[in-house]
Formats: C-alpha cells, sequence, structure tokens
C-alpha cells in the first residue's frame, strides 16, 4: 500500500505553502461505475460550464466523447467482446455484480458471452509533477494549498502552451475565447470543507474523494479484494508515486489495460527535460559569446 514516505514529493510543500492541509484528491473505482452521469452533470452545474454533448446516435451512450473546456469529468462507454468476471471458474456470480441472472431464465454463460460494458468517470489527474505548470507564461495555472492544480481563467491569455504540455490530454481552450480551462476539483468547495460536485453526486461511490495517502490505501485494498473474487485485470492507474508524472492526485481503479480506457500507458511528465536543454542552451550561449570575444581579440591584436 503507497504512504507518504521521504521520497514522495508534496507539491503544496514544494510550492511554498507552510502549514497546509493535507493533499486532496480522488480515486474513481470504474468497478461500481453505472454510467448514470451523474457526475457530468453536477461538475456543468456547479461549474457553470457550457453545455457541449452531441446528439445520443445509437451506436454508443458516450454523447460527449472526451475531456475538453466544456467537459471536466467524461464518463466512458467501452464495450468489449470480452467473458465478464463473473465467468470465471469457481466464481459465484452473485457475489460479483449481485443480479440474480439464473432467476431471469438465461444462463450466465448466455448473459455475458456477448460483450462487457467498461463505464469510467474520466478527469484531471492534478498530477504531482504538473507539466502545464511549467510551461504557462502568465502564472495562470497554479498550484493550491490541497496540491491540485487549478486555472485562474482571468490571468489566462489564451497562448495554448498547456494544451500540448499536458500527458493525458486534459487540457483544451474553448473556442469562444481561446482561454484555457480544466477540473479545478471545485476548489472553491474544498475551501469551505466540502467535498467536489462529481463525487457529492456519484450514486455508487465510484467517485471517492478525500487525503490522497488514505485513497491509496483505500485502493490497493479494493484492488485485493477484486482480485480474490477472481477479477484477475483489476489493476490501479496514477497510484505510484514512481511514475512519469510523480503520481496523479486523481487516480483510477481499471479493469483492463490503460489503452481501452483512452488512457497513456506511461504518462511522462513533458517537461522533465526542460532544466537539462536550459542548461545545454546556456552553455552553448556561453560558447558562442567566448568565441566572438576571441575573435574580437584575435582580430584587434592583429
Amino acid at each position: 500500500m503507497a504512504r507518504l514516505t521521504e521520497k514522495t514529493v508534496d507539491p503544496a510543500s514544494e510550492a511554498g505553502y507552510v502549514d497546509h492541509p493535507r493533499r486532496m484528491g480522488f480515486f474513481t473505482d470504474t468497478s461500481v461505475c453505472i454510467g448514470c452521469k451523474a457526475c457530468e452533470v453536477a461538475c456543468k452545474e456547479w461549474n457553470a460550464i457550457p453545455e457541449d454533448s452531441g446528439p445520443l446516435t445509437g451506436m454508443s451512450y458516450d454523447n460527449t466523447a472526451g475531456l475538453g473546456a466544456n467537459t471536466w469529468r467524461h464518463v466512458a462507454f467501452i464495450e468489449q467482446r470480452k467473458p465478464m468476471a463473473y465467468q470465471e471458474p469457481g466464481v459465484d456470480h452473485r457475489d460479483i455484480d449481485g443480479l440474480a441472472l439464473a432467476e431471469q431464465g438465461f444462463s450466465v454463460s448466455e448473459a455475458a458471452e456477448e460483450f462487457r460494458w467498461l463505464m469510467a468517470s474520466d478527469v484531471c489527474k492534478h498530477c504531482t509533477h504538473a507539466a502545464c505548470l511549467d510551461v504557462c507564461p502568465t502564472g495562470s495555472l497554479f498550484r493550491t494549498e490541497f496540491g491540485t492544480v487549478v486555472v485562474q481563467e482571468d490571468i489566462c491569455n489564451g497562448c495554448g502552451y498547456c494544451v500540448p504540455a499536458c500527458p493525458y490530454g486534459v487540457i483544451d481552450r474553448r473556442a469562444d475565447d481561446g482561454r484555457a480551462w480544466k477540473c479545478t476539483l471545485c476548489y472553491d468547495r474544498l475551501g469551505v470543507g466540502q467535498e467536489p460536485a462529481c463525487a457529492k453526486a456519484c450514486p455508487t461511490e465510484s467517485i471517492q474523494f478525500g487525503p490522497l495517502d488514505e485513497l491509496r490505501e483505500r485502493a490497493a485494498r479494493r484492488v485485493e479484494q477484486l482480485r480474490a473474487d477472481g477479477v484477475t485485470d483489476a489493476r490501479l492507474y496514477g497510484a505510484d508515486p514512481d511514475d512519469g508524472v510523480g503520481g496523479d492526485g486523481a487516480f483510477f481503479l481499471l479493469l483492463d489495460e490503460p489503452e481501452v480506457y483512452g488512457l497513456p500507458p506511461d504518462p511522462v511528465v513533458t517537461t522533465r527535460d526542460l532544466s537539462a536543454m536550459w542548461r545545454r542552451a546556456g552553455a552553448a550561449a556561453l560558447l558562442a559569446v567566448a568565441g566572438a570575444v576571441a575573435a574580437f581579440a584575435l582580430g584587434g591584436s592583429r
């Protein structure tokens, strides 16, 4: 189980906060997501986000397509031709999904042989090492005392540097004003002791909010439970402080590979080599200046 250690980065402390609250975050357990989209609706209502959903096509219930400037919580619907977990040998399907399928007139294998749905509510990851913060030239993006990352839209100049910097493709700009927008983890609610709107609205507790270290421990126990119940593909994504972004402030329990959910398998902070690049550029500039001075001196002596 993940615990804060001396090696674990505390982003709020690094940002200069003293005696700050514990780092807060999200644990999204996709194994209990029912795709109700309550989180999407609550997020839009609380944050006054413009509507951007498309029409239902009959091909999928996913009518928001992905995260963007006007979608800060996105519920993905993924259909797979893959057996459900309750088809594992020796596992009672009633213990896993709670549906008395046999009482409805068909066998377990008949109910699950076609496909399964994976539903997952995606959100900004509030990275420990956030590249968007590194590239923002105006200070519009800032780290809060809770360790989260927030965009101040009144300071954003619409340069768009943060958009390609995000390894998850979360941040986007609105077409009408060009400014960047993304999840704030309901910073205004956190400041008065309330949980984010999406977690408050989730009826199955798929979205869990709290101190990040406690969430990591809870998530590890949940994975152990699912694997003991035969769900062998259960895994955590973004919970490892030693990954390419130093761990996410919003992490997930997945039932398949990250790529299936549209997530990068090995995310890396895109500015990790920035300091080395500046050092090399500085060294090259010094060499150029030294060469020019030497050439000038040599020309003068002649």
